[in-house]
């Protein structure tokens, strides 16, 4: 049953003050005006809802059942009221991303610890995906925002930001092309067992269309799915690697790999997309979110050149 909201706060003033004359003072309106409220809301549920006596009206046992129902209601108001408010202030909601592992330590390192710290309130979900599996996660709002590699053209995403970020050959500092003074050709990278993605990958599309073209075909040493193998295996010089710079940030700076160019267009024209579905509404914490990704991730700081 569907009450009209100004006939409760007429009943549930009524019951306050004790007498509809001073109901209607309270309201500035006539008696009449919310005696005629009262009665339509008694034929609406046909029962009598105040027993008027000497010092003024109470509720029947139905109007108490009313009056709770009113209590009960102005209270969940109030509730939802407090809550859109935090939401909005961004101090309560939750954000769902879907990134490739490669941008994970990117992403937590700073910028995610800084979010939460302004925001905590705020309820982070983070999974890791491929490129594909990052696309259908977007595409049918299993996550608000994905972060991936290796653009793949879909008639439902947003293009957010993207930021051009080469593949470039990870090895120890020890390894024998760590002394190569310009950019390594496919020749040099072919002399030397390569830890690479599984086949279907987007970096491994990249480096197989690479070896295509060329007319080689690379010395695979190692296939994985994780990033910590191919990036644990280049650091034991067991292989050498191809990873975008952020993909391997900490072990860059620390000096347990370092990074060498490789020659080629799918090499340097590799790029990192930050993502949403087209049309979709975002809340406001997830477009606070973005801004802040795409001005503290390493992968999005540089724009195309």
């Amino acid at each position: 049953m569907e009450i009209p909201h100004q006939r409760l706060i007429y009943f549930q003033l009524t019951v306050e003050t004790g007498s509809v004359r001073r109901a209607a003072a309270r309201l500035d309106i006539a008696a009449s005006a919310v005696s005629r409220q009262i009665g339509l809301l008694e034929s609406a549920l046909d029962a009598t809802l105040l027993e008027r006596r000497r010092d003024g009206v109470r509720p029947t046992p139905v109007g108490e059942m009313l009056l709770d129902y009113c209590e009960r209601r102005t209270a969940l108001d109030r509730r939802f009221s407090d809550e859109l408010d935090a939401y909005q202030r961004l101090e309560t909601g939750q954000i769902a991303l879907c990134v490739g592992e490669g941008f994970v330590g990117d992403l937590i390192d700073h910028p995610l610890r800084e979010f939460t710290e302004a925001h905590r309130g705020i309820r982070l979900e983070v999974d890791t995906g491929s490129t594909r599996q990052i696309i259908e996660a977007v595409v049918n709002d299993e996550v608000h925002i994905g972060l991936m590699y290796h653009e793949q053209v879909h008639p439902h995403l947003r293009f957010w930001h993207s930021t051009c970020q080469p593949l470039v050959l990870l090895m120890a500092p020890e390894h024998p092309l760590a002394e190569a003074s310009g950019p390594l050709t496919l020749d040099a990278l072919a002399e030397y067992p390569l830890a690479l993605w599984h086949p279907g990958h987007g970096v491994r599309q990249l480096v197989d269309m690479a070896f295509q073209e060329a007319g080689k075909r690379p010395l695979v040493g190692i296939q994985t799915g994780s990033l910590e193998v191919l990036k644990h295996s280049a650091r034991a010089a067991l292989s050498v690697t191809l990873l975008p710079r952020f993909a391997a940030a900490r072990e860059l700076e620390e000096g347990t790999l370092v990074a060498r160019d490789v020659v080629g267009r799918h090499f340097s024209q590799a790029n990192a997309h930050m993502v949403t579905r087209v049309g979709r509404r975002m809340p406001r914490a997830a477009l606070q979110l973005l801004r802040h990704l795409q001005h503290w991730m390493s992968a999005f700081r540089h724009e195309p050149s």
